[in-house]
């Protein structure tokens, strides 16, 4: 096998043959836990159009060539020798089966108040209080291959919803970052939604006007959301205790150590934020929550 027929290889199909299955599929991608690290949120893509991927966490893609000789650790021509056996799909450069491909996709149908007792009981377990999750999110009911589920919705500023419940952990399109404007020179960034609803139940002693609020819903819009975290004179990262959260957190206190604040220190010991929520006593939870 030569480079050219390498990259005639469906990497989609390479993926499972690994041992990767997708996350969710959006648009043009299919999303993954990344291969290459360890992370909590799909933030690996493959455009089944181009045929190539993006890691979004490292800033890195390109084609089957470059992924495999990452993914390997080895040259070109024992990544060749590898992909010289039976059974791994070409792809196919025209895609005709347009229905079956918006079939695959998220398709919102109805938002509307939290009221499912899987998702309230859901919420429970996640420790976030009713009062809070009806405040920012949504019961949303979608379609996903001709089938109906709901899940817990928080919007983002493209109008699209990300999507939470007991089984799942994806996102309708467009996805794009939410940002929560009070006027306020301090902002508070989290990757995830249900650490920004934590800081919310811990903090609600606490006037949330008193900071604007930055919600990732994926580490690879940290990059771009640098430009409006400079805007604010104060910036309070929580962020999660993984490799991605710690390069985030390492590149802007390079940049300015007065700015940016790292604030993972009371939960350094757990993934991130809801984590050490869910992990103390009530009677903790009950003294933080009026210490704050």
């Amino acid at each position: 096998m030569n480079i050219k027929q390498a990259k005639e290889i469906d990497i989609v199909s390479y993926l499972s043959r690994l041992g990767y299955e997708p996350a969710y599929k959006s648009g043009n991608n299919v999303w993954y836990h990344s291969p290459l690290r360890n992370e909590r949120t799909p933030s690996f893509s493959v455009n089944f159009k181009t045929n190539e991927w993006y890691d979004w966490g490292e800033g890195k893609g390109g084609n089957i060539i470059d992924f495999g000789i990452r993914y390997h650790n080895c040259s070109v021509g024992d990544l060749l020798q590898k992909l010289d056996g039976p059974g791994i799909a070409r792809h196919q450069q025209q895609h005709t089966e347009k229905p079956k491909e918006e079939e695959n996709q998220i398709k919102v149908l109805s938002v509307h108040l939290l009221s499912s007792y899987p998702l309230i009981k859901y919420l429970d377990k996640r420790k976030i209080t009713r009062d809070i999750a009806d405040k920012y999110c949504s019961e949303v009911r979608y379609q996903l291959n001709n089938k109906v589920y709901y899940a817990i919705g928080f919007p983002n500023n493209a109008g699209g919803y990300e999507l939470r419940n007991e089984y799942i952990k994806a996102a309708s399109t467009p996805k794009d970052i939410t940002y929560i404007d009070h006027g306020a020179k301090a902002l508070t960034v989290f990757e995830g939604f249900f650490n920004f609803l934590t800081y919310q139940v811990l903090n609600r002693q606490q006037a949330s006007e008193s900071t604007n609020f930055l919600i990732l819903n994926s580490t690879s819009f940290f990059e771009k959301s640098l430009p409006l975290m400079q805007t604010h004179d104060r910036v309070h990262l929580y962020l999660d205790n993984d490799k991605t959260g710690q390069k985030c957190t390492e590149k802007v206190l390079q940049l300015d150590k007065e700015k940016f604040i790292d604030e993972r220190k009371p939960y350094h010991q757990y993934g991130d934020l809801n984590d050490w929520l869910m992990s103390i006593t009530k009677s903790q939870r009950h003294r933080l929550m009026h210490k704050h």
